[in-house]
């Protein structure tokens, strides 16, 4: 089974999500687009093996968007591969005065 992966790039401008065309297929097949993600779900299965055994470093996955927005199937398509053992999962609304003061947010 031959995998595709797609980045999309802003090629060091900023970006923009309003110049991402939501219909965008990169002209996949459906039968393709699903073979694509197996293959890019099993490969998040061995990254994140590796990466929760070195213990040095984390991957922070940050969806935010409006509901009904489709969130938690996506979140249920991607994250299918990754053995929960090695993940913590938290849910936010509006930072406090705290986390305001954090420059990540």
């Amino acid at each position: 089974m031959k995998t595709h992966k797609f980045k999309i790039s802003s090629g060091g401008h900023k970006f923009s999500l309003s110049s991402i065309d939501p219909g965008y297929t990169a002209d996949l097949s459906k039968v393709m687009a699903i073979e694509a993600m197996v293959g890019n779900i099993l490969d998040l299965r061995i990254l994140q093996d590796k990466l929760y055994a070195s213990g040095k470093h984390a991957v922070l996955i940050i969806f935010q968007v409006m509901d009904a927005a489709g969130k938690d199937s996506t979140i249920n398509h991607v994250m299918s591969g990754i053995n929960p053992q090695g993940c913590f999962v938290k849910s936010f609304k509006h930072p406090n005065s705290l986390e305001l003061g954090h420059d990540y947010l």
